[in-house]
C-alpha cells in the first residue's frame, strides 16, 4: 500500500478526534477563539517537529518567491473556507449549504488541473465523484431536502456560501501541494517529510499572526477566554499540528484532489463513532452515502 494512502488514513482519524475537541471548546469560547487555538497552539508543536527533523539530518529548504506566493495563497484560503463553513451555521438550511462545501475534492481536482497541471486519469475522476457525492448525502440524510431540491436549490445563498467555502478548501489543498512541492528545487533531493514540516511551520505562523491581528482589533475578550482554556487548547493544538502534518506530508507525495478523496474516510470513522459508542442510528441516506466513499476509495485505490 503506498505511503501516502497510510498517511491519509491516519490525518482523516486524528481530525475527527481534533473536530470533536474544538466542538468541546466552542462552549467555552467563540468561534474566533476556537478557530484560533488550532493555529496558535498549534505553532509551537509546528517548530518542534521541524526542529527535530532539522537535528535527525534532514536538510533544511530554502525559501523561494513561488513558495512564499503559493503558502501565502493557502494559508489565507484555509481561513476564509473555514469562515464560510462557520457562517453556514446562521442558516436555517445550512444542510444544504454544507453539501456543497464537500464539493472540496471536485474543486481541488479542477484547479490541480488549472494551476499545476495535473491530470487525475479515469479511476481517480470517477473516485472524487463517488466519494464527493457520497458525502453530499450524508450531509443531507437528515433533512427534508432531496437530491432534486439539492439541483434546485443551486442558485440559493446557502448553496452559494457551501460552494464558496468548498472553492477556499479546494484552493487551499491544491496551493499547499504547490508550495510544498516547490521546495524541491531547494533539496538534493526530495524529502516529503522536511517539505510539509517547513511547508506547516511557515503557513501556521502566517494564520496565528492574521487571527491574533483580527482578535486584537474585533474579539479581544476571546485572548482571555483562550487563555483560560489553555489546557484543553494546547491539546487543540497538538492534534491539529499533527493532522495538518499529515494532510501535507500526504500532498506532497500525492495529488491533492486524490487525497481529499480518500481523505472522506474521516466520515465512515464518524459514523463509527455515532453507532458503536454513541448508540446512535443512522438514517438509510447515511448508510448509503457511506457506500458510495467506500465504492469511491476503492475505485481510487484499485487505480493506483
Amino acid at each position: 500500500m503506498p505511503i501516502w494512502v497510510l498517511i491519509t488514513i491516519t490525518a482523516a482519524f486524528s481530525q475527527n478526534i481534533r473536530s470533536s475537541l474544538q466542538k468541546y471548546l466552542k462552549g467555552r469560547m467563540g468561534t474566533t477563539g476556537a478557530t484560533f487555538v488550532r493555529f496558535g497552539f498549534g505553532l509551537p508543536v509546528a517548530a518542534i517537529l521541524y526542529a527535530l527533523l532539522r537535528y535527525y539530518g534532514h536538510y533544511g529548504p530554502a525559501f523561494s518567491q513561488p513558495f512564499l506566493f503559493w503558502v501565502f495563497v493557502a494559508a489565507i484560503s484555509q481561513i476564509v473556507a473555514q469562515a464560510l463553513l462557520v457562517h453556514l451555521f446562521s442558516y436555517r438550511n445550512f444542510a444544504v449549504g454544507t453539501a456543497y462545501s464537500r464539493t472540496e475534492p471536485a474543486q481541488a481536482a479542477l484547479f490541480g488541473i488549472l494551476f499545476l497541471g495535473e491530470s487525475l486519469g479515469f479511476g481517480g475522476a470517477v473516485a472524487v465523484i463517488l466519494t464527493v457525492f457520497g458525502v453530499m448525502l450524508i450531509s443531507l440524510a437528515r433533512s427534508s431536502f432531496s437530491i432534486g431540491g439539492l439541483v434546485t436549490g443551486l442558485l440559493t445563498r446557502t448553496a452559494g456560501i457551501g460552494l464558496a467555502s468548498g472553492l477556499f478548501f479546494g484552493i487551499a489543498a491544491v496551493a499547499y501541494r504547490a508550495a510544498s512541492t516547490s521546495l524541491h528545487a531547494s533539496l538534493p533531493a526530495p524529502d516529503y517529510l522536511i517539505q510539509a514540516s517547513f511547508t506547516l511551520l511557515c503557513a501556521i505562523t502566517i494564520q496565528t499572526i492574521v487571527m491574533m491581528v483580527w482578535m486584537a482589533l474585533r474579539e479581544r475578550d476571546e485572548f482571555l477566554a483562550v487563555a483560560r482554556a489553555w489546557k484543553p487548547a494546547a491539546l487543540v493544538g497538538l492534534v491539529g499540528a499533527l493532522t495538518s502534518f499529515g494532510w501535507f506530508a500526504a500532498m506532497t507525495l500525492q495529488q491533492a484532489a486524490l487525497v481529499k478523496a480518500l481523505g472522506q474516510v474521516e466520515m465512515l470513522f464518524v459514523f463509527g463513532s455515532t453507532v458503536l459508542i454513541f448508540r446512535e442510528k443512522i438514517a438509510k441516506r447515511e448508510i448509503l452515502g457511506c457506500l458510495f466513499i467506500v465504492a469511491g476509495i476503492l475505485v481510487l485505490l484499485l487505480s493506483r
